[in-house]
């Protein structure tokens, strides 16, 4: 197949029509996911007498975060993608889908779409604080990179698979669930120990307002290193390759394949041996 290059973009790309109206869509869903997400938690502080960062808060914090972004990606999926988080952008420009200077447009939509909605929240709630991201007691700024970096990892590898792909076929309608519920059970692995951002503008809007940067790097380093290497691993061995695959959907014709040539982990000619080994080994 044919590799797509990384690409710069020209100047006048910045100020087309298509650009801004995916640059708003962009800020647009940001501020809908930090508001929801954000907003949970100081709910729960409200509730609780500051109790988010109890079982019972992070669990709150997965389903809101889970289900806000869900919403967001899925507005803004027809008019700029629905990245919604300059590492899925970092991500999708390293595996040469989007021109840096859109790249660039989508970050500064993205971190201005973070800092409204936190001015908004600690507006609405009379002055509360914003949480910004912090490590819990006992978690290095390392140990914190890495939960960041696989974490981003497996959201941004999660985008190519269920978004990005050209072959995604049916598996593009549940791209934003798909989205949303890796970002919610990686919340539930990681937020005891550093928040679980995955995301640089969710860190970035709490931390202006509250004007709290201790380890601010931590939520760019880790989701950047995590969000370009799935562009990479994804976009070039899976995505660039010359043979095309079954579509994903197609049971009947991969079922007529098997029976034809055998299913290739087991040393033989026909599916139909296959069948037959099975249901000896299984007694039947």
């Amino acid at each position: 197949g044919t590799s797509r290059n990384i690409a710069v973009g020209r100047p006048e790309e910045a100020t087309q029509p298509d650009a801004l109206k995916a640059a708003l869509a962009e800020f647009i869903s940001t501020l809908i996911f930090v508001f929801a997400g954000s907003g949970s938690g100081m709910a729960f502080n409200k509730l609780t007498d500051n109790g988010a960062t109890t079982p019972a808060g992070l669990v709150a914090a997965s389903i809101a975060h889970g289900l806000g972004l869900f919403v967001a990606v899925s507005v803004g999926a027809n008019i700029s993608g629905g990245h919604v988080n300059p590492a899925v952008t970092f991500g999708a420009f390293v595996g040469g889908n989007i021109s840096l200077l859109r790249g660039i447009l989508y970050w500064i939509a993205q971190l201005l779409g973070s800092t409204v909605a936190c001015l908004l929240l600690k507006f609405a709630t009379s002055d509360m604080t914003v949480p910004a991201f912090g490590l819990s007691s006992g978690v290095g700024v390392w140990n914190a990179v890495v939960f960041e970096i696989v974490m981003t990892f497996g959201l941004v590898y999660t985008v190519y698979a269920t978004a990005i792909d050209p072959k995604k076929g049916d598996l593009g309608v549940i791209a934003p669930l798909a989205i949303g519920f890796i970002v919610g059970a990686n919340i539930l692995a990681g937020g005891a120990f550093d928040g679980a951002s995955m995301n640089p503008a969710v860190s970035f809007g709490p931390a202006l307002v509250s004007w709290s940067w201790d380890n601010h790097w931590i939520y760019w380093l880790g989701p950047l290193i995590g969000g370009g290497l799935a562009g990479l691993i994804y976009e070039f061995p899976f995505i660039n390759q010359s043979h095309e695959q079954l579509p994903p959907t197609d049971y009947w014709k991969q079922f007529n394949f098997i029976m034809k040539n055998g299913f290739f982990p087991f040393p033989f000619s026909g599916g139909k041996v296959f069948l037959v080994e099975a249901f000896s080994f299984l007694g039947v």
